[in-house]
């Protein structure tokens, strides 16, 4: 396999998720929500249960509300290693 090949399936294997911006006080970072539903394991219920991730936003383009698109990166600092890809929906 040439290298090129390598690092495209490598690139494809990066987790990508969405969620709602819930914070953007910080410079170049901002603080998203991604909310999944998990199935109790005894009752069956389906409960709503949250991740928060540093996300890094280089160009500081996303409000609190937005509904944005990010992508798994290398560590960027203690807490991110996450990118902003795409905002999706502004914020009404």
């Amino acid at each position: 396999m040439s290298t090129e090949t390598t690092t495209s399936i490598d690139r494809n294997l990066r987790k990508e998720r969405t969620g709602i911006v819930t914070s953007n006080a910080m410079n170049k970072s901002i603080v998203v929500a991604v909310e999944r539903m998990e199935k109790h394991a005894k009752y069956g219920k389906f409960l709503k249960k949250t991740s928060k991730f540093m996300v890094h936003d280089e160009a500081e383009t996303s409000n609190v509300g937005d509904t944005v698109r990010i992508m798994e990166t290398r560590p960027l600092s203690k807490r991110k290693n996450w990118r902003l890809v795409e905002v999706i929906e502004r914020a009404k």
